[in-house]
């Protein structure tokens, strides 16, 4: 049997929404050598829907009929909010089994009443947004995507494959996620949450050079990172890079190693199995007492504090699923 996935386009979405989750699902149907995912695009009325990047494409006017999901797709905010796209997604989600967004599709989610006492996602940077919009979500902003009974959600662009990965691998069973993943050469899945692109983005590099270097941090966490190791990573020396670092980031490379290891830290304390010392060593702490002082300085309480703050985000009692990155 062929599964319908209606993908709902509003005025300015955003197109790496739509052609990352679509081309996974093409991907899929390959690999199964038959069309079991069937694309369709909806929005209010039908017609041609512009897009940010000023591509525009053919939509059917939304309606309801027998699909398995309905998905959201993100972009501007404000045309998702505006009452018509709701009433249009309330019609198309009437016959839809399951519901998702892409990045800030969220919004259109909220605004229509499917993520009410929900956990849900989007991308970091509009989570509070959401939250603050909408209190009767539980916004998770550091999830990848979180999936909660039939409503799905994703964070930022790219997450929208992680988000579909996820789907197929609920559909027909881990290997075929990961011949997938292995096709469009992405993670079949992400290391570590939102938080750890999103203390890099919040430091605000101006300069490619400084920018390779956070990146190769967090990448390497598990291991010494000197100063010197990392102006070699931005090809400077280590006088001109400790300067620009600090210019550009307003702090030392020191205390941005540290808000890389503790983010990659808290996401790996969801996991109870996991000992404290284990995770400290792990991330790049030489021990889980200068984990314990670098948690207080970067949140203001130890990792047994953060490992309990984060539990309400896991695995409902009702049987919902909510993902975490698996790490």
């Amino acid at each position: 049997m062929s599964a319908s996935f209606a993908f709902y386009l509003c005025d300015g979405f955003q197109l790496l929404d739509l052609a990352g989750p679509t081309a996974t699902l093409t991907a899929a149907n390959r690999l199964l050598g038959r069309e079991h995912y069937r694309i369709a695009l909806f929005s209010e009325n039908g017609g041609s829907i512009q897009g940010d990047a000023g591509l525009a494409l053919a939509t059917r006017q939304a309606e309801p009929c027998p699909l398995e999901a309905i998905i959201a797709v993100g972009g501007r905010i404000e045309p998702m909010l505006e009452a018509g796209n709701v009433a249009g997604i309330r019609r198309a989600a009437a016959g839809a089994t399951s519901i998702a967004s892409i990045c800030t599709g969220a919004f259109l989610l909220a605004a229509a009443g499917y993520l009410d006492h929900k956990r849900a996602t989007t991308h970091w940077q509009f989570a509070r947004r959401l939250q603050e919009l909408y209190a009767k979500v539980t916004v998770d902003a550091d999830r990848i995507f979180v999936n909660d009974g039939r409503i799905w959600t994703s964070a930022g662009m790219t997450a929208g494959i992680d988000l579909m990965l996820a789907r197929i691998e609920f559909d027909h069973g881990a290997e075929l996620a990961k011949a997938t993943s292995r096709e469009l050469v992405v993670y079949h899945r992400r290391p570590g949450g939102q938080s750890q692109y999103a203390a890099i983005s919040q430091m605000e590099p101006q300069t490619d050079r400084i920018r390779r270097a956070l990146t190769y941090a967090r990448d390497h966490l598990s291991e010494p990172l000197s100063v010197d190791r990392l102006a070699d990573a931005a090809c400077l020396s280590v006088r001109q890079f400790t300067r620009l670092f600090r210019k550009e980031t307003g702090e030392t490379p020191a205390r941005a190693i540290e808000r890389l290891r503790c983010e990659a830290a808290r996401i790996r304390l969801r996991d109870a199995s996991e000992p404290i010392a284990t995770v400290a060593r792990v991330v790049g702490f030489t021990d889980a007492e200068r984990m314990r002082a670098a948690f207080l300085r970067s949140f203001g309480h130890p990792p047994q504090i953060q490992r309990r703050l984060d539990r309400p985000f896991a695995p409902g009692a009702d049987g919902s699923t909510c993902w975490p990155p698996i790490i």
